[in-house]
């Protein structure tokens, strides 16, 4: 059976979306196919996303930004985007898709020390896995009832 492909956007595809697909994949293989694109995708996934995921023992070191036109002629069951800008110039995608905002900082817009760096990281990291926590718990009652 084909699960439902989850796809999660961002602006670069290179911080928010890698570590929500990174933990999507961990919480939810089961339930649909997560994928991550961008509308203007950066060179590489950020090496401190890469690094705060591996904290806590999910590994994006081989994931690589994409664009969302790699998506587009595929069956999308769900779109989330994860920050304001991606929401705003998201294409225009069929009424059938569901389509979820939530809008976190950028932690590659951080400044400081790499230390102060990864705090932000960290957070923002935390924040994502909380939201989808919930968003995963709501997808499995909807399955089971």
């Amino acid at each position: 059976m084909d699960l439902p492909l989850l796809l999660i956007l961002c602006t670069g595809n290179s911080c928010r979306s890698q570590i929500a697909e990174g933990l999507l994949k961990e919480l939810a293989d089961d339930l649909f196919t997560t994928q991550s694109a961008g509308m203007n995708p950066a060179k590489e996934v950020h090496p401190l996303a890469v690094k705060v995921m591996q904290e806590i023992g999910i590994d994006i070191s081989q994931n690589y930004c994409k664009h969302i036109n790699l998506f587009l002629d595929q069956k999308i069951d769900t779109v989330i985007t994860v920050c304001d800008h991606a929401d705003q110039s998201c294409p225009t995608l069929l009424s059938s898709i569901k389509r979820h905002h939530f809008s976190f900082p950028d932690p590659a817009e951080a400044t400081g020390t790499e230390i102060e760096k990864l705090q932000i990281f960290r957070q923002v990291r935390d924040d994502i896995s909380k939201l989808l926590l919930a968003y995963v718990a709501g997808r499995r009652d909807a399955v089971s009832a």
